[in-house]
Order: C-alpha cells, then sequence, then structure tokens
C-alpha cells in the first residue's frame, strides 16, 4: 500500500531533479528526527483522545499508537525504523528507571520488616511460580524457563512511577506499589543478568559465569562512578535549579553511553545510579530535583516504540493461552505475598497493593531485547512467552494499577468517590 502511494511522487520527484538540479535524491526512508517528531505528535493525540473519552491511562493510548503505526497493522514503522528508533527508547527507558530508582527508600524498608517481608515473598513466589509454570505446562528447558522467569517476574516500574504521576496519587498503598515494583525489578535484573550467562546452551561454565559477572559487576560500576560524579557536580550547583535538571540528564546519557560502549544493560545500570543516587545523597543536593516535566515525552517514545515492537503477528490460539496462564499464576502469586506480607496495612490495602504491582511492560521487553541481542541465532522465539505476556500487559497493567490507586482512595478520583478501607 506505501509502494503504491510512493510510486507516483517518486516518479515526479525523478523528473523533476532533471530541471531542478538542488533536489536531493528521493528519500528512501523517513529520517529519524522527522519521524521521532511524528511519533511524538501522534503518541500524544491518541492518548488524548483516548483518555479524554473513555478515561484510559495516558500509557495505554501511547502504546495503541505504536501497536496501529507498527509492523502488526499499518506497517508505517518498519524493523529497519525500528532499530533507528531503539536506542532513543533505550535512553527513554533508562532515564524513566533513573527515576524510579532515586524513589527507592532502602532505609523505609530496613525500618519495616512487613515491607521486607512483602518484597521478598514477592520475589520468591512470583519467581518459582512463573518458572514452574514454564517448565512444567510450557515445556520449556530449565535455563529458558528461569530466563522467562527473570524476564517477567517484576512489575514495571517505569508504568508506575507514569500512573503514580499522572494520577497525582499519594498514600500508604501507592509508596508501597512503587516500592515493591521498584525492589521485584531489582532482583529481575539480578536473576536476568545471570540468565544472560547461563541461557545459551553451547558455551562453557567459565564462559557463562564471565559474562554475567561482567553484565552485574559493570553495571554497578557504571552506576556507582556515575552517581558519585553526578552528586559531586550538583553539590556545587543551585539547588533545585535549571542546571542541575541538565546536568542530571547529562550524567545519565553519559552513563547510558558507557553501557552500550560495553556491552552492560542499560537499564540495570541506569536504576542502580538512581538507587544510588538516592541512598548517597547526604546533604540532599538531588533530593528535590526531579524530571518531572520530561517524563511525559520520554513516555511517549518509550511506549510507542514499545507498541510497534510487540509481536502480535507470530502470536497463535496456544501461545495466547500459554501467556494468560502465565499472567494468571504470576498475579496469583503476587496476590499470595501480599496477603502473607501481614503488618499493619489492612488485608483489603495489601490486596490493592497486589493488584496494583501487576503492570509487566517495557522492561520485559528490553530484557527480551538484550537477551536475543546476544544470541541472534536463537532469536525471540525462546522468549516468545514473555513476549506475548508483556504484549497482553501493556494494554491491562496500567488499567490495573490506576484501579487499585482509585480503589484505595490515594488519587483525586479516588479521594471524590471514597477509597477502600
Amino acid at each position: 500500500m506505501n509502494e503504491a502511494l510512493l510510486s507516483p511522487i517518486r516518479a515526479a520527484w525523478t523528473a523533476l531533479r532533471g530541471t531542478l538540479y538542488f533536489l536531493p535524491p528521493f528519500p528512501s526512508r523517513i529520517d529519524t528526527l522527522a519521524l521521532l517528531s511524528l511519533l511524538l505528535v501522534v503518541g500524544l493525540l491518541v492518548a488524548e483522545w483516548l483518555r479524554g473519552r473513555w478515561g484510559w491511562p495516558r500509557v495505554l493510548g501511547y502504546v495503541v499508537a505504536g501497536t496501529v503505526f507498527g509492523p502488526p497493522l499499518l506497517g508505517w514503522i518498519d524493523a529497519d525504523i525500528l532499530a533507528q528508533l531503539r536506542p532513543i527508547a533505550d535512553a527513554a527507558h533508562g532515564l524513566l528507571l533513573l527515576e524510579a530508582g532515586r524513589r527507592l527508600d532502602l532505609r523505609w524498608l530496613t525500618r519495616n520488616r512487613d515491607l521486607l517481608r512483602g518484597s521478598v515473598g514477592d520475589i520468591a513466589l512470583s519467581f518459582l511460580a512463573i518458572y514452574w509454570f514454564a517448565y512444567l505446562v510450557v515445556g520449556l528447558s530449565p535455563a529458558w524457563a528461569a530466563a522467562t522467569a527473570a524476564v517477567t517476574m517484576a512489575s514495571a516500574p517505569a508504568v508506575v512511577l507514569l500512573i503514580i504521576e499522572e494520577s497525582r496519587a499519594q498514600g500508604q498503598v501507592t509508596e508501597r506499589v512503587m516500592m515493591y515494583s521498584s525492589l521485584a525489578s531489582a532482583a529481575s535484573f539480578v536473576a536476568f543478568v545471570a540468565a544472560l550467562g547461563f541461557a545459551h546452551t553451547h558455551v562453557t561454565w567459565m564462559s557463562a559465569l564471565a559474562h554475567s559477572l561482567w553484565a552485574g559487576v559493570g553495571a554497578c560500576l557504571i552506576g556507582w562512578l556515575t552517581s558519585r560524579l553526578t552528586l559531586l557536580i550538583a553539590g556545587q550547583l543551585p539547588k533545585r535549579s535549571l542546571a542541575q535538571v541538565f546536568m542530571l540528564v547529562a550524567m545519565a546519557l553519559l552513563a547510558i553511553g558507557v553501557a552500550r560502549m560495553l556491552g552492560v544493560p542499560v537499564f540495570l545500570a541506569l536504576f542502580l545510579m538512581g538507587v544510588l543516587l538516592s541512598f548517597g545523597d547526604k546533604n540532599r543536593a538531588l533530593s528535590y530535583t526531579s524530571l518531572p516535566e520530561g517524563h511525559g515525552m520520554l513516555a511517549i517514545i518509550l511506549f510507542v516504540v514499545v507498541g510497534a515492537s510487540l509481536p502480535w503477528r507470530d502470536i497463535t490460539w496456544l501461545m495466547a493461552a500459554q501467556a494468560l496462564g502465565l499472567l494468571l499464576v504470576r498475579a496469583a502469586a503476587k496476590l499470595l505475598a501480599m496477603t502473607l506480607s501481614g503488618g499493619a496495612l489492612s488485608i483489603g490495602k495489601r490486596l490493592l497493593v497486589g493488584i496494583g504491582i501487576q503492570p509487566l511492560s517495557a522492561t520485559a521487553v528490553f530484557m527480551a531485547f538484550e537477551i536475543s541481542r546476544y544470541y541472534p541465532e536463537i532469536g525471540n522465539s525462546a522468549l516468545q512467552l514473555a513476549f506475548f505476556a508483556a504484549a497482553i500487559m501493556d494494554f491491562a497493567g496500567p488499567v490495573l494499577c490506576r484501579l487499585a490507586l482509585n480503589r484505595a482512595g490515594e488519587t483525586v478520583a479516588g479521594n471524590e468517590s471514597g477509597g477502600a478501607a
């Protein structure tokens, strides 16, 4: 269809070049910067329309826009264009994870055993439930079942962060949803690093261990060095100033560039950088400096690309049923972990926390891309289950998270209608 529309234009352009010598050759593809601007505008318009008409979260609108204009439907964003946009989406994802990491309060965790118990339960039960489902029901090998569990066990802190900010949510459920999402993601990253080394059957144990150490230790070093440098520079700048915002973005981009050069997972390095920034900021140099205005643009770029990357064309009824089964097992594990966590929070609100941490999106997709990048001969086939589970939760996850926060009475809408006890 696209070729039929372009052929007459290309022919006319070629004819004009014979007279107007200064015309360049007819572009073979749209410029990446022009495409990026169009995606920002279209993603924003679709998200605002869906939000205004049906009250959908903006994140969901961005994914819908990417799905419609990507290979699954119209095909205006093809595989080559996605390859050009992926580094930009990688940077957007990293910056959002940086903010999520900065919101992880480790001191609160050490003071509250209920949080620690709930977090450990969420991590352990989610990983084991998904692993045994993938191994026993789907029939994956132990290594790829572990890789699938590592990719899908955690919530999506980027999605949770955006839903909390969009809903202007505040309260105990909100703080726990953010905390559990971040902690589970940290554990997921560790499991993912191990899966990177041992998922491939044709490498030696020494090579597998070296690969895991390279990814894990490299991400820790990049996160630590960039966080120390960021805090050192931030201490010389006025607090809450534009200069601090600019510096924070610049240092995050530096971490992204170094991680990409060294073959270290970008999302892991940026998340650790955010955690270390929060934990090491003794003088509160950056405590009041964040990227609130930038989140919207970052989210559009990230989730439009994620929506266009989802492999809807490859899905079968069997794979869809398996992905739904994985999500049901995962949801049951998280709800059980929250139920057993105990503490002063009522059982109703603990269950709302379990619903709020259901999103599974960009992080899982980017983890799967990372494994397929290291093992291109395998491609995405071994992680199709994780891809399809993420695809389903790209649409359901944001709705569930916002529903939980509304029912808890911690959003503007929830406060107006009355929250759960």
